[in-house]
């Protein structure tokens, strides 16, 4: 039987583990840079569909993400089954991104000089656009597969939710922005955070429309 501190044990343990990698692998690559094998990835994918990689890494930047968290505080308001998912969600994007922004002035590691559109100046690991896209649109996808909305719509929204947030970190690569290991830190975060929020909040991505 599957109790309620079952589920929080598991969900510390996915984010003991998630960071545990995530500060080896930064630990690693500041000290001996991007792995021979993702280096080439990543030039491989630079400057490729560079207008449709800057529409994409929009989604991450607050002119975007910001009215839709407005949208969805309304929608909170408005529909009770849904209320603390979305507020857990907004909350997650919140620790997200604040979290990165403090470790990678922690790390301080040097972004790719390869840029194409903009020249980020913030340091490079992990990724912001990776932590919000796993800790925000990551999340959606998994909370819509796992509700009780009709099985089409569920698979559809999980599907559109899952394909952006694996955009979202292609676009980084294309724009030139972000070596892999960065996009890889990024989603280790916020996973971490994410299982580390379903731990302590009584609610996880499981069929509870009607209990949310």
């Amino acid at each position: 039987m599957v109790t309620r501190q079952n589920v929080a044990l598991r969900c510390v343990l996915v984010a003991l583990v998630s960071w545990a990698l995530f500060a080896l692998l930064g630990l690693s690559v500041v000290r001996n840079g991007e792995p021979p094998a993702l280096a080439a990835l990543q030039q491989s994918l630079v400057n490729h569909s560079t207008l449709l990689a800057w529409w994409i890494t929009w989604s991450c930047y607050v002119q975007v993400i910001g009215p839709i968290a407005i949208l969805l505080l309304i929608a909170a308001l408005l529909v009770k089954p849904w209320r603390t998912r979305i507020l857990f969600s907004i909350v997650m994007l919140l620790l997200c991104w604040r979290a990165d922004d403090f470790l990678q002035h922690y790390f301080e590691r040097v972004r790719p000089m390869d840029w194409v559109v903009k020249h980020e100046t913030a340091f490079s690991y992990p990724s912001s656009h990776a932590a919000i896209a796993f800790g925000f649109y990551g999340l959606w996808a998994a909370m819509i597969f796992w509700s009780d909305l009709p099985a089409g719509v569920r698979r559809a929204g999980a599907l559109l939710l899952a394909a952006l947030t694996v955009a979202i970190c292609w676009s980084r690569l294309a724009l030139g922005a972000h070596y892999v290991t960065d996009l890889l830190g990024g989603a280790l975060l916020a996973i971490g955070l994410v299982a580390a929020g379903l731990a302590v909040v009584p609610i996880a991505p499981f069929r509870i429309a009607g209990r949310s």
